[in-house]
């Protein structure tokens, strides 16, 4: 799938989803801009596409930060000729594994407010430029939760509903302009940072839980990193001309929440 000729704008680049995403597009042709708010992780993706033969350049930027955005994205545009594709991969700082009845109300509003804010406002920055163009495409990326009831998943299950319906609302303004934006809904990635980061903790707990996940899906199995980003450069290209305003399901089936079995909750006495 060819990217050629278009400019990627990244937020939230580690080495994790972002960085994979970003080498993909820079993998089809693209040239990309990897935005973090610690650059340094952001650098280190920059310099292995660099060294694949890609193209890519490094900004900090803040996603929070409406002034940042709107500027770096006017930057690129002006110094590349256009904004072709952009895609918010931030960490929006939830937490999970706490019953609702028992969760801080600021746990649980805080990764719905940072969704919302920091998505708000890279869509728009890109979204406004892109109108201008005739041209152009705005990803999000939400999980499972935005598509059930899942539990234990505090707030970052209403955040991925709220990025799914911003996604489809932004789509129905900006599609006669010839913007489209399409949102991907994973299942979650196991070499992905949380998982690799949780796997390293060990204990029996951890690897039943990846097990359970797994389980959850009609195909026994999850979506890897190279699943996401393989599907970010399709909606991304030409070959995707028509395709907006919708969720792109790549959970391997457990939308379908057949299998998925409460763990035992054990409440806290009060």
């Amino acid at each position: 799938m060819n990217l050629a000729h278009k400019n990627a704008v990244l937020y939230g680049v580690a080495d994790s989803m972002a960085g994979a995403v970003a080498a993909a597009f820079a993998e089809a042709g693209a040239r990309v801009f990897l935005t973090a708010r610690h650059v340094e992780k952001a650098q280190r993706v920059a310099d292995r596409i660099r060294a694949a033969g890609g193209r890519a350049e490094v900004a900090q930027v803040d996603a929070p930060d409406e002034r940042a955005v709107n500027a770096h994205a006017d930057a690129v545009a002006r110094t590349a000729g256009s904004l072709d594709i952009s895609f918010n991969l931030i960490n929006i700082a939830d937490v999970q594994g706490t019953p609702l009845i028992e969760m801080a109300a600021e746990d649980f509003v805080r990764p719905v407010r940072t969704a919302m804010q920091t998505q708000f406002l890279t869509g728009t920055a890109a979204g406004r430029i892109m109108a201008r163009q005739g041209s152009g495409v705005v990803l999000t990326l939400t999980a499972t939760p935005g598509g059930i009831g899942y539990p234990l998943t505090g707030g970052f299950a209403p955040a991925c509903a709220a990025i799914e319906t911003f996604s489809t609302n932004l789509a129905a303004e900006l599609g006669p302009r010839g913007v489209r934006v399409v949102n991907i809904r994973s299942a979650g990635s196991l070499d992905s940072r949380p998982f690799r980061d949780a796997a390293a903790q060990g204990g029996d707990g951890v690897q039943e839980f990846f097990a359970r996940m797994k389980n959850d899906t009609m195909l026994k199995n999850l979506p890897a990193m190279k699943d996401i980003a393989n599907a970010a450069v399709f909606l991304a290209s030409d070959l995707a001309a028509k395709i907006t305003g919708v969720t792109l399901d790549i959970t391997a089936g457990s939308t379908s929440a057949l299998n998925y079995k409460l763990p035992k909750i054990v409440f806290a006495k009060g």
